[in-house]
Order: structure tokens, then sequence, then C-alpha cells
């Protein structure tokens, strides 16, 4: 049986641009603590056969860690209580690795995470380690169980300005992407 040709094209396509961009690794689905290990395991042996520093190393499992978590606990998305859904996308280019990541959330919460990551990304180093610090000190637990650390943690650790955008998507819900970028030149 053939496979129909705009499919066929739409493949072809995709692969071209994944090349194009340096994508190497591209998942959709749940987000469940196993998925992490898996992808953060991936990820330590693709770093591993392209020589990178131990410092590009932990800040880019430290960044995974933290977004893959972000995934599970904070997409709209749920099969079930224990695993997000979405989109994850590692990548590289001449002077960074990036990680892409897009999930549903609530239209409602779009205006507080857009302030919260510009607050981030405008914050000298300093600022981002008083923040934590604040947060640990004095942040309350979310309505899903979390402080909040985990993108100034990012920040810090990578040293690196977020990129985001929200797209609607109906009444309810928006498309949230964030990409997170580790220099190579650390």
């Amino acid at each position: 049986m053939e496979l129909d040709i705009r499919f066929t094209k739409s493949i072809l396509d995709f692969y071209e641009e994944m090349t194009r961009s340096g994508m190497s690794l591209v998942y959709f689905g749940d987000f469940s603590q196993q998925i992490t290990k898996m992808f953060t395991s991936m990820a330590e042996d693709m770093m591993e056969i392209n020589n990178e520093s131990k410092s590009v190393q932990r800040k880019m499992y430290h960044a995974m860690v933290e977004i893959l978590q972000n995934l599970q606990k904070h997409s709209e998305e749920f099969e079930d209580r224990n695993a997000g859904r979405g989109l994850f996308i590692i990548g590289k280019d001449e002077e960074n690795y990036y990680i892409i990541t897009c999930n549903k959330i609530a239209k409602e919460d779009v205006d507080a995470l857009s302030l919260r990551i510009n607050k981030i990304n405008m914050a000298t180093k300093e600022e981002l380690k008083q923040m934590y610090m604040d947060q640990l000190k004095y942040g309350s637990l979310s309505s899903k169980n979390t402080a909040g650390l985990g993108l100034i943690d990012i920040a810090r650790k990578t040293g690196q300005k977020y990129s985001f955008h929200f797209l609607p998507l109906d009444k309810k819900y928006s498309f949230f992407i964030l990409k997170v970028q580790v220099s190579l030149l650390s």
C-alpha cells in the first residue's frame, strides 16, 4: 500500500525543517517521570557524543529536568494526574543548545505567566538570586502544589533570557511556547 502523497510531502517538509533548525529530538505526548528520565538520558548521551563541556551538560540537564517537570505539572491536558501533555524539542545551533516546549494553558493564566517570565527576563543575576530566595522564604504553593521556583532557577543556571509566545486556541485555552537556551560558550 502506498503512502498518501500529501502525507509523504509533510514528512519530507518536517524532516527538512528539523535538519535546517538543528532539531535532534522531537516528542509529542504525555510527560511523566519515566519520560523525563528517558529524555535526560538521551540528551546526556547526545552531549557526550558531541564532547560538550561538563558545564554545558550540567546546565542542559538541569534545564531539561525543570522544563519537563513543568510540562508534567502545568499542562492543562492531563491523561491522568501524573502526566501532562505537550510538545518537547531539543536542538542545537552554532552557539546554543535549545529546548522548546509547547503546551495548552488556561487563558486566565496567560497574563500572570507572561508577567512572571518578563520579570525574570529583566532581572539581573543578583535580582534572580534574590527572587529565588524570596520565593523559598515567602512563596506559597500554587494550586498544583508547586512553589514557582523552576523558571527562576533555569534562568539563574543558564544565564539566558526566555523566548516565549502565547497563541489563542479557543475560548478556554492558549498554546504556550517556551524556548530556553544553553550557551555552548559556557
